[in-house]
């Protein structure tokens, strides 16, 4: 992706190359956090303190806002662009402002995507470092996740007096880059020295429950109680075996101990962004770190946030799941969308995308509408935001227009890619309407469960009030296994529903606003370590496959250190 300035055509790294950034202990003292509290890596990055929540706890917290979007094309819609964008506009209108964003992953960075900072003159930098590997967080969560696989595999091999049964090894080991190759696999091969053999399977660690429980963890010690509680096998007397039963939690909280300390950067307008965890949303709950979200509320009168996707997999996520684990209340959200997905949703084919065709958008539009819907279910106000491509006519803007007007749509025109902040506006003043209107309370927020619900009353809650689906359908698997958990008295644990995220059903191919379909759980996957149930969809895989042209082909390095090609 390209922007054109001064007549020159600019990737979105030749950009951030070329911005002056500011010494990282400038964006904390915007923040009064004295430059001794910082913990720095080279001159543009810094972690926080785990203090500053708990140290400001009488301080009243900033405006949540959420991002979120319709379903999304497999190029995406700009939804992290239009998150710092939005940021940057309400720093230029004088509301403090600060960023909670989600760390990339090196699995979408090299796979598809190509990155996951922004983009144009709305990104976060240094996009390059945050991009390949950061302050080595992923890594840590990553050693941490492995760490126990190499715990339960030396039980076992040296007595196994917890009596695990080798087959029914819930625990994965992960990695963070797509590798399809991973997913099933033999270990233990050998000789009598080379461990048991059996079956064992990959995780990217975005997906990973040690990802999970990471980003919903509220501080250290909470962080050793989710650890401490995950369920990595069951025994030969089908009962649950733990990390407390093999007693190495504290070594697991060892290796996380600076993973866990928020990192701060900066925006492109030295807005401050703080960015920790990173969980996909289409197979975990999409949502960075509640320690970060936390801090950032108690530094800012506005907080931006986003959650992966869809409203139909991060927002839901975010609202039925974070919000109501770290008992956040929302208080705007915006939905992104584009002329180009809704033209997908109507019809068009992917090639073709490029194309003027109002009939398309028009019938695309019900895919936005729904996700609307979504929006007003859980009670939160909120504002359509239109991401402008190169490639939009006049008059398809113009029939999008239309169309929100015919509907008593609220919306805002979104050019923050190739202006910044000056594009961004109208969409912040907008949410600056939304936030400051007496007649709205955050108290109006409302999940769409409880957490005393049924499992399946939660499904079945999601479906019909998110998805807009008729009902639910268990594998025999899944019955078996919700079976088990319910015996074990999780059935009061909120649901992490693992779903494409390109169509509102659990089958990718069918765009737009589906009606009377169902849902297929094949799969549940307890996660007590992150407090709720996985439940897996159609198809969906905890590690994804590499594209058969991976970004990665277009990244390289001259002899100088100077990145190129990474978007």
């Amino acid at each position: 992706m390209t922007v054109k300035k001064s007549g020159k055509i600019l990737s979105d790294i030749e950009i951030a190359q070329q911005a002056k950034l500011q010494p990282i202990g400038e964006i904390a003292a915007s923040l009064n956090i004295k430059e001794d509290d910082l913990e720095t890596y080279g001159k543009y990055k810094a972690k926080l303190p785990l203090s500053i929540a708990s140290e400001q706890k009488h301080k009243q917290d900033g405006n949540l806002i959420l991002v979120t979007s319709i379903n999304p094309t497999t190029a995406g819609e700009g939804k992290s662009t239009v998150t710092v964008g939005l940021g940057d506009a309400l720093n230029a209108l004088g509301k403090k402002t600060v960023l909670a964003l989600r760390e990339p992953s090196l699995g979408p960075t090299m796979g598809i995507k190509g990155g996951a900072c922004g983009g144009g003159y709305a990104q976060v930098v240094p996009m390059e470092d945050i991009n390949l590997h950061f302050t080595g967080d992923l890594h840590a969560i990553t050693a941490a996740n492995n760490a126990l696989s190499a715990f339960i595999d030396n039980h076992i091999y040296h007595g196994n007096e917890l009596n695990i049964n080798p087959k029914k090894i819930l625990w994965k080991r992960a990695l963070d880059i797509n590798d399809r190759s991973l997913r099933n696999s033999v270990i233990g091969l050998g000789g009598v020295n080379d461990g048991i053999p059996r079956e064992e399977h990959f995780d990217i660690t975005a997906a990973s429950e040690m990802m999970a429980l990471f980003c919903l963890a509220e501080n250290l010690h909470d962080l050793k109680e989710k650890i401490s509680k995950i369920v990595v096998a069951y025994n030969i007397h089908n009962e649950p075996v733990t990390v407390s039963d093999l007693q190495v939690a504290g070594a697991l909280t060892l290796l996380l101990k600076d993973a866990i300390k928020p990192n701060l950067v900066q925006t492109l307008e030295h807005t401050p962004a703080i960015i920790s965890g990173g969980p996909f949303a289409n197979i975990a709950h999409g949502c960075n770190s509640l320690i970060a979200t936390k801090t950032a509320l108690k530094l800012a009168d506005y907080v931006v946030t986003e959650a992966g996707f869809g409203a139909d997999l991060g927002a839901e996520k975010f609202f039925d799941i974070k919000c109501q684990i770290g008992n956040l209340k929302p208080a705007a959200t915006v939905i992104v969308a584009t002329i180009r997905a809704l033209k997908l949703h109507g019809g068009v084919t992917k090639d073709m995308l490029h194309n003027k065709n109002i009939d398309a958008l028009k019938t695309g539009f019900a895919n936005l509408q729904r996700h609307i819907e979504t929006i007003k279910q859980f009670g939160v106000p909120f504002i359509v935001a239109l991401n402008k491509f190169i490639t939009d006519t006049e008059e398809e803007i113009i029939a999008f227009q239309t169309i929100c007007e015919e509907n008593g749509i609220p919306w805002a025109l979104t050019e923050v890619w190739e202006k910044g902040s000056p594009g961004g506006i109208d969409l912040a003043e907008n949410v600056i309407k939304i936030v400051e209107n007496t007649d709205y309370s955050v108290h109006s927020f409302k999940p769409v469960y409880s957490f005393s619900d049924s499992i399946e009353d939660k499904l079945l809650k999601v479906v019909q009030k998110v998805y807009g689906g008729k009902g639910i359908e268990l594998t025999s698997k899944a019955k078996k296994q919700l079976k088990v958990i319910e015996e074990n008295g999780w059935g009061n644990l909120p649901i992490c529903i693992a779903k494409t995220q390109y169509s509102l059903s659990d089958q990718p191919q069918l765009l737009g606003r589906p009606e009377n379909f169902t849902i297929t759980i094949r799969e549940f996957k307890p996660q007590l370590g992150a407090g709720f149930i996985v439940a897996l969809t159609g198809d969906m895989m905890t590690m994804p496959g590499l594209p058969k042209k991976p970004a990665a082909l277009q990244m390289d390095m001259d002899d100088n250190g100077q990145v190129t090609g990474l978007f």
